[in-house]
């Protein structure tokens, strides 16, 4: 297998994670995201990278609430996906939630499948009224969502 490095994502990142979101989101597999919106997220995400430099994978931690969180924005280069790329960058935006003193994570996603395996568990979406009203709200799918909620409460 491949090396990769995972890290905080930088400025110099946001095109190439613009170009795997909006790759994904083409194929109705996530919503898109604005480049000014990732510009303004950036410290949000991390990647993972090839020994090249190359930005294979990107998934951001976004806090919601007090101690609320979402894990958005999760992609895989589609040629690598099933080798465990994405339990890695979401590993690390679940590693991060200590230091913010965040213990309830969520996401909303079409992968129900794949957090579960990590260890969430499908809610209804009504117990996120803190994402609903800040960002649902705003989008063309509101109210007919076809994402399923998933949340996780971790260890404080």
């Amino acid at each position: 297998m491949a090396e990769f490095h995972l890290r905080k994502a930088h400025i110099d990142d946001v095109k190439a994670i613009h170009a795997l979101l909006l790759a994904c989101a083409q194929q109705g597999q996530l919503l898109p995201r604005a480049l000014i919106w990732l510009y303004s997220h950036v410290r949000n995400f991390n990647v993972l990278e090839t020994e090249e430099g190359r930005i294979v994978a990107c998934a951001a931690l976004a806090p919601v609430w007090e101690d609320l969180a979402e894990v958005c924005s999760l992609v895989v280069d589609t040629s690598l996906r099933r080798q465990g790329l994405g339990r890695l960058v979401v590993q690390a935006c679940l590693d991060e939630c200590a230091s913010l003193h965040i213990t309830k994570v969520f996401a909303l996603t079409y992968q129900a499948e794949f957090f579960c395996r990590l260890g969430f568990a499908e809610v209804e979406k009504g117990v996120l009224p803190q994402k609903i009203w800040a960002d649902c709200v705003h989008c063309p799918k509101y109210p007919d969502c076809d994402e399923t909620a998933v949340y996780l409460e971790l260890a404080e």
